[in-house]
């Protein structure tokens, strides 16, 4: 039962103790931070280059696959859903100063999922007032409304993080839009408002927006990455085990992006386990491979049932906690990948 949990409930959680995150930066105070971020305050940044955060880590075993990594990118990373009390305690969107919520955060999302892009760039992850879990699943009308204003919120907060960075930050670097889950439904808004036919979109590195449908014609000028190397596009999945198909899927009327975040390919739909070089589970320090195969189906990848010790326990065939981890060693290979291929005509 242990595996399950930590399976279930996040997949590759590190010890979220108070004794840890206090390494990282200081506790928050109600007195210190008002309803509304001030993202001048690097209290308001889960990742900021000048501070120390769970995305500066590195994995044992991960090696330095291109001189991408000298490269000057700036990575920014809109995390997913951490509120996920259904009681809301504090209402539909979550306070900024929940230490609870924050600890969550930093070391489940930022830690293992922001980290990947650690060689590449430099990470920026805005704190946001996000939705509730629960405005996923409204059950009336009222709680529609409700939901649909807790996610503009969000955005809002998201769209203002952004904003300060672009002014302030990123001095006309090349840009990675990264994301999983609700950050996810946040990074779709963003990526159509500044970049999709703006002049912003001439310094997108590439977007990996995971987690969460999209539909192909959301974009007019954004295309799916269909190359390894291909650079000012967007890389998407959402990972179920093989031959499952949820029933919201079913419902969906379009068959959404979907990339293969083994091969990285059109051309090569299916990738078995024997080529994922390293997935990460609860221990960060462990990279263990051959974990988790990859094949495009219809809108959604599919993995054979992740295999590592312990697999036997696991119930769910939606591996959704499990997007970024399955697969952290390829993706942070294709990264390095991209950023090179960005800056290769710069060089000629």
């Amino acid at each position: 039962m242990r595996i399950l949990f930590f399976f279930t409930s996040i997949l590759m959680i590190a010890s979220c103790t108070e004794s840890n995150y206090a390494k990282y930066g200081p506790v928050y105070e109600k007195e210190e931070l008002s309803m509304v971020p001030d993202y001048s305050n690097l209290n308001y940044w889960a990742a900021h280059p000048n501070k120390k955060n769970p995305s500066d880590s590195i994995p044992n075993g991960v090696g330095d696959y291109s001189i991408a990594a000298k490269k000057s990118v700036d990575v920014f990373f809109v995390y997913p859903t951490s509120y996920l009390d259904k009681t809301m305690p504090a209402g539909w969107n979550a306070p900024l100063n929940d230490h609870k919520i924050n600890v969550y955060t930093d070391f489940s999302s930022i830690l293992y999922q922001a980290s990947v892009f650690n060689e590449v760039g430099k990470i920026y992850a805005p704190r946001y007032r996000q939705a509730n879990i629960n405005a996923y699943y409204p059950i009336n009308r009222e709680d529609t409304l409700k939901a649909l204003a807790a996610f503009e919120l969000a955005y809002t907060d998201v769209k203002n993080a952004f904003d300060y960075f672009l002014q302030n930050n990123n001095n006309g670097r090349p840009i990675i839009i990264a994301s999983h889950s609700q950050g996810s439904t946040h990074a779709i808004r963003l990526l159509k408002e500044y970049f999709d036919g703006k002049p912003l979109g001439k310094k997108l590195v590439a977007a990996y927006i995971v987690g969460m449908a999209i539909d192909p014609a959301t974009f007019q000028n954004i295309k799916p990455c269909e190359q390894p190397n291909e650079t000012g596009c967007i890389c998407a999945w959402r990972t179920f085990e093989k031959g499952y198909i949820p029933p919201f899927v079913e419902k969906e009327r379009y068959n959404s992006i979907v990339t293969n975040p083994l091969s990285w390919s059109k051309e090569n739909p299916e990738v078995g386990r024997i080529n994922n070089e390293g997935s990460l589970l609860y221990n960060f320090d462990k990279l263990i491979p051959n974990v988790a195969g990859a094949i495009n189906h219809k809108g959604i990848l599919w993995t054979p049932k992740p295999r590592f010790f312990g697999n036997v326990m696991i119930r769910t065939q939606n591996y959704h906690i499990a997007d970024f981890n399955l697969y952290y060693v390829s993706i942070r290979k294709n990264a390095a990948l991209r950023v090179g291929q960005f800056f290769e005509p710069m060089e000629h």
